[in-house]
């Protein structure tokens, strides 16, 4: 693969990844804007309180699921369609940069 096909396929996933994240936000934080103090991160501490956990273990449990079945996947002879890998490489992507979000807003607190 040449770096511009490599590039390509960087550029598409960032692009996948946030226009996923921005559609969740939505989503899970309605309320959420630049001006208002929503919480976009609610769901993931209220499955935290759920499982007495923090909200870094319950977003990691939930990357979790996806890693399994992108494993699942790789360790397949099946072939999968691109859409397929698509939406669990996205999945475990924003999953990771959910729980980085976490890990800085508990830094900051």
């Amino acid at each position: 693969m040449n770096l511009k096909q490599f590039d390509k396929i960087v550029t598409d996933q960032l692009s996948r990844s946030e226009l996923v994240l921005m559609g969740k936000g939505t989503e899970y934080a309605e309320e959420a804007t630049d001006e208002t103090e929503v919480d976009r991160l609610a769901h993931f501490k209220k499955a935290a309180a759920l499982q007495d956990m923090t909200t870094a273990q319950a977003a990691f449990g939930m990357l979790s699921k996806h890693l399994v079945s992108v494993a699942d996947m790789v360790g397949s002879r099946q072939s999968y369609p691109l859409t397929q890998w698509n939406e669990k490489i996205t999945d475990s992507i924003n999953y990771l940069l959910i729980l980085r979000a976490i890990v800085e807003e508990g830094r900051s607190a």
